[in-house]
This record gives structure tokens, C-alpha cells and sequence, in this order.
């Protein structure tokens, strides 16, 4: 009985969450080969506190904490796939004043946890992108010291937007371009000429980078929540069912064919 348990076990291995993955896994590699990819994946893992509700877990810290270790899987996914900049939707600027005190102590622990994780991993280099002034004074550090471990570091670009909100970019960017131009002698009148689409993105959180070609959210909710506006303006956008600490490489995979098989027109 024992021997039969046993063999049920492995068949039901092989058929299930081994074999037939790594066939299909296979097949969908094979399929993207040749296909145009994105150069940069924006990634706004959704569902965490769900995925902690639907296990009766104590808290959502649980979920936060099984969507922070989902996020390396998911950027070595990237990483293999020739990505090579992600930018990761952590903490918005809604949630520092919706969401409850004790749920956002969690959030930043875990933030700086990983933020110190990836600063460490690899030849990776992070970058904070968001309104440092509205964080917990131990999570600017560590978002800071993660920046300036990795700045001289080549492999893949990670962007953690944390205390971001699209909106309030946008606004700084309009307002440091005006406070340029004041410092450069510019007046009021000549102001509407400095004013321009490559203009304001020079001012924003990711100046000099790409914007994202693919914008991935999971758990089955269609919508930006104000993530990325400006640069998402030609992005495609794929939704994902799973929630987010459910995500597999397969999902991701998908979302690769899917984008490789769409015709990018730019208003052409």
C-alpha cells in the first residue's frame, strides 16, 4: 500500500505540476522565439490581501509577504526572457492615506526587506521611484541605501514605486520644469515655449529610461489605479486571473506570446 501511495503521488507529479508544466512551459518558449519582446515590463501585482483571505490567514501581511517573494521569481523571469527594465507597483499614494496604520507598518518592513534583497541580488540595479517626502523615514533610507548600492551595477534595471501615484509624477515634473525655467531666467511669457511632450518626460521619476512596452496586472482587475500615466500612453496591457502570489512563469509567458503577436501602430 505504501509502494501504491507512493507511485499515485509521483504519476499524479508527472502529470500534474511537472511534466506537463515543463511541456508546456516548452511549447510557449518555443512559440515566443522569434517574436518581438518587451524592453520594459511594468508590473502591478495585485491580490495580495485576498490571497491571504481566501487561506484564513491572520493578517494581509501574509499575502504582502507571499507577493514580495513571487516579485524574485518573477524579475529572474524577466531577466531570462531579455527584459531589461521592470518597474514594480508597490505602495501607491492612494493606499499612505487609505489604508489601515498597522497594514502599512507591515508593507514597509516588507518593502525594505526586499528592496535590501534585490540591492544585493545578482548584478541588479534599483531605483525608487515616488514621493520619498511621504515615507516612513526608515523606508527612505533603505530605499536610498538600495539605490546607491546598485548604481554602478549593468544587469537588469528595477524601478520600486513606492508612495507612487501617476497624477502627483506628472504634477512634479510640470513643477520642476517651471522651477527651471525660473532659474534660467525664463519669465512668464516665454514660459509656454519651454513647455513640451519630451520636456515634461525629462522631469519625470524615470527620465532617461524607456517607457513600458507591456503592463502586466494580476488578480483579474482591469485598470491603471493610477500607475504610469504618462509613460503607459502607447503600453499594451495584459490581465492576468491569478492573484499575485499565485503568478507562474507560464502566466508571464503568456503575456510575452500575446504581446509578440500584437501590431504596435503608434497612431500610424
Amino acid at each position: 500500500r505504501k509502494y501504491y501511495r507512493c507511485s499515485v503521488k509521483w504519476l499524479r507529479y508527472l502529470l500534474g505540476e511537472g511534466l506537463l508544466y515543463r511541456l508546456y512551459r516548452r511549447r510557449i518558449i518555443k512559440e515566443i522565439e522569434g517574436l518581438a519582446k518587451p524592453q520594459h515590463v511594468a508590473m502591478i501585482l495585485d491580490g495580495n490581501r485576498r490571497w491571504a483571505k481566501l487561506r484564513a490567514l491572520e493578517s494581509s501581511a501574509h499575502g504582502h509577504r507571499a507577493g514580495a517573494d513571487k516579485i524574485l521569481e518573477f524579475l529572474s523571469w524577466c531577466e531570462e526572457q531579455g527584459v531589461e527594465v521592470v518597474t514594480l507597483y508597490l505602495l501607491s499614494s492612494d493606499n499612505l492615506g487609505a489604508r489601515d496604520p498597522s497594514e502599512l507598518d507591515d508593507l514597509a518592513l516588507i518593502i525594505e526587506n526586499l528592496a535590501d534583497q534585490l540591492s544585493r541580488f545578482s548584478n541588479w540595479r534599483v531605483k525608487h521611484v515616488g514621493n520619498r517626502e511621504a515615507l516612513p523615514p526608515h523606508l527612505q533610507d533603505t530605499l536610498s541605501g538600495a539605490t546607491e548600492r546598485t548604481s554602478r551595477n549593468s544587469g537588469l534595471h528595477i524601478n520600486l514605486a513606492v508612495g507612487y501615484g501617476g497624477r502627483e509624477e506628472i504634477t512634479q515634473a510640470v513643477a520642476r520644469l517651471v522651477e527651471k525655467h525660473k532659474d534660467s531666467g525664463g519669465t512668464l511669457a516665454n514660459l509656454p515655449e519651454s513647455i513640451s511632450v519630451q520636456a515634461i518626460a525629462d522631469h519625470l521619476y524615470t527620465q532617461g529610461q524607456p517607457d513600458p512596452d507591456l503592463v502586466i496586472r494580476t488578480s483579474g482587475e482591469q485598470r491603471l489605479s493610477d500607475f504610469m500615466l504618462w509613460q503607459s500612453a502607447h503600453s499594451e496591457f495584459y490581465f492576468v486571473e491569478a492573484l499575485g502570489p499565485d503568478l507562474r512563469e507560464i502566466d508571464f509567458l503568456r503575456a510575452l506570446r500575446d504581446f509578440g503577436t500584437r501590431q504596435r501602430r503608434y497612431g500610424q
